[in-house]
């Protein structure tokens, strides 16, 4: 027989007890009580932190929104000064991009655009656009917050510029 069929045979071989494992002086396991409590107690750690960490980031989004909406704000202005008129709400932001068909004097638009992309807000839809805005503002720039519907409070609440 090779040496690993032996090797295979001892290990496989059913009809000896397997050798008990002694156990030292002092030496002792968890109870599952005591497993229990440790379990609980992590749960209760993980709960406590998700209840801290949500909301931040709910907070995060909708500061990250209006960061954005302040640098479209921007380059908003920058249009304006160039081209004598804000973008037509047909046009939209991605006027900021790319000349819109609609520029009276193309050549007064910068090479390049005025951002780079466009970005989107926090839950991956679109900014919205509008022009002229309420209430007498020039234009209005906005998110719908994360339900992605008009209105809304808290999280869902949309989310406007400063114009």
């Amino acid at each position: 027989m090779s040496l690993m069929k032996l090797i295979l045979s001892l290990m496989l071989d059913t009809s000896r007890p397997a050798a008990p494992r002694l156990r030292r002086k002092g030496e002792r396991g968890f109870t599952l009580t005591e497993l229990m409590v440790v379990i609980f107690i992590i749960g209760l750690l993980a709960t406590v932190v998700m209840i801290n960490v949500l909301p931040s980031q709910d907070r995060a989004m909708v500061t990250k929104a209006k960061a954005d909406i302040a640098q479209l704000e921007g380059a908003l202005e920058q249009y304006r000064l160039d081209n004598m008129v804000y973008p037509s709400t047909s046009d939209g932001l991605n006027a900021l991009v790319t000349a819109p068909p609609s520029l009276a004097q193309p050549e007064r638009y910068r090479r390049g655009g005025y951002i780079r992309k466009l970005p989107a807000d926090p839950w991956g839809r679109p900014y919205m656009y509008q022009a002229p805005g309420p209430n007498g503002a020039a234009f209005d720039i906005w998110s719908m917050g994360a339900d992605g519907a008009p209105g809304g409070t808290d999280e869902n609440a949309d989310i406007h510029g400063e114009s």
